[in-house]
């Protein structure tokens, strides 16, 4: 069995790296698995990149333009969007022909238009669509800020100026997007079931399969190892109780860093030791902006893309915590459960099927910074460490290890290679 992976980036984002390990899992299990991606970064032997050109950008370009026209040439929500007007055709290319399934993931932003995809469905391959968020299942949308138009058809988008209208952009695109699925039949996977929950509900997905399959993560690389050692080479202190917070830029105001500030302080105010023995880090862009302005002392690490390094930097850790006000299912609690640490965050997404609540970390109310210092305090100072630690591998090994989540895979590309129809 042959597949070709498809996402936009080799490395950049969370679903170029589940998209990149799928790769590695499913060449682990015995099928031969290729990713093609527009931005190839590494000289990955089963990585394949579109070839450079001066029109590969130019889609990229032209479709930010198209959007920034109809945001009346506001940068406001500028990628928030996407219409997919522009893209590569890649059924002309070696690696797929020779494919049995085309496994799309993440294609925005000048990757696959509509029209492409339209294309691969045309060619009669099976296709499988690993949905990283919502936006296969809406019109123009990567996260529905709570508008339930999507269940019967996308209009009057709250991204456009004045709220949208009946035939604004979002509704010209949905009418696109059904005509594209008109007929056509896509094995539709959500990594986390908050998601296949939500994308079920779709009018757009309609008669579609939407099944749930988590990302997968490599446990050979991301495990458990000598804290101290760790703090020693990342020259972290060894006598205080380090709190992570890592996002790809760490000012990304949806990750949710104004909530750990706020935890911080309550628990400053509250427990006079923590003052003392207490302190945060920070991995992501733009760390250093932080330095100064937490409760506890911060130490900012930037931005790190060495997995050794990362490894390093949960392994240093005490507790990790993702604030976030909107995820699927994030790639870093399962990398911080791996190593044996503790996670916690708020009841959002997928997060409460990764933390089970009291056994390896802690869920809290949604946007609750109080809720969030307990959560803190609760695997800093209240729970049995060692046995939570032990519970977070093992949800991790159990649910999310390459070999689980391939054979999930397989299982589903048996059945779609089988038939090109799915009943529900």
């Amino acid at each position: 069995m042959k597949v070709l992976i498809v996402n936009t980036s080799e490395r950049a984002g969370g679903a170029a790296l589940a998209a990149g390990r799928l790769t590695d899992a499913l060449n682990n299990s015995g099928v031969k698995a290729k990713m093609l991606v527009r931005d190839k970064e590494t000289d990955q032997l089963t990585v394949v990149g579109l070839r450079p050109s001066f029109w590969r950008q130019w889609k990229f370009l032209w479709e930010r333009w198209c959007i920034f026209c109809h945001l009346h040439f506001r940068r406001k929500h500028l990628f928030d969007i996407d219409i997919a007007n522009a893209g590569n055709d890649i059924t002309r290319l070696r690696e797929f022909r020779e494919a049995d399934i085309i496994h799309l993931h993440w294609v925005n932003q000048g990757m696959l238009s509509l029209t492409n995809i339209s294309r691969i469905l045309r060619s009669g391959k099976p296709v499988v669509w690993t949905m990283h968020d919502i936006w296969p299942a809406t019109a123009i949308c990567h996260l529905t800020l709570g508008c339930k138009n999507y269940k019967t058809a996308c209009r009057r988008c709250r991204y456009l100026p004045g709220g949208g209208s009946d035939n604004d952009l979002s509704a010209r695109i949905w009418a696109r997007k059904q005509q594209m699925l008109k007929g056509k039949h896509i094995a539709f996977v959500a990594c986390s079931k908050w998601l296949q929950g939500e994308a079920r509900q779709s009018a757009l997905l309609r008669g579609q399969k939407v099944e749930c399959i988590p990302n997968a993560i490599d446990t050979h690389v991301f495990r458990r190892s000598d804290k101290q050692q760790a703090r020693q080479r990342l020259q972290l202190p060894q006598d205080k109780r380090l709190i992570l917070f890592v996002s790809q830029r760490a000012t990304n105001v949806n990750k949710g860093m104004s909530y750990l500030m706020e935890a911080c302080r309550l628990l400053a105010a509250e427990h006079a030791d923590m003052r003392e023995n207490t302190a945060v880090v920070v991995l992501g862009g733009h760390a250093e902006e932080y330095e100064n302005q937490l409760d506890f002392p911060v130490y900012a690490l930037g931005y790190v893309n060495q997995t050794a390094r990362i490894v390093d930097v949960y392994n240093a850790s005490d507790v990790f915590v993702l604030p976030s006000l909107s995820e699927n299912l994030p790639n870093t609690i399962m990398e911080a459960m791996a190593c044996g640490v503790p996670c916690v965050g708020f009841r959002v997404g997928g997060i409460s099927e990764e933390i089970d609540h009291l056994k390896n970390g802690y869920v809290a109310a949604y946007r609750d910074a109080a809720d969030l210092a307990s959560g803190i305090r609760w695997v800093l100072s209240e729970c049995d460490y060692d046995e939570a630690s032990k519970q977070a591998v093992r949800k991790v090994a159990h649910n999310y290890s390459q070999q689980t989540v391939a054979l999930h895979y397989e299982e589903l590309y048996n059945e779609v290679l089988a038939t090109k129809h799915f009943k529900l």
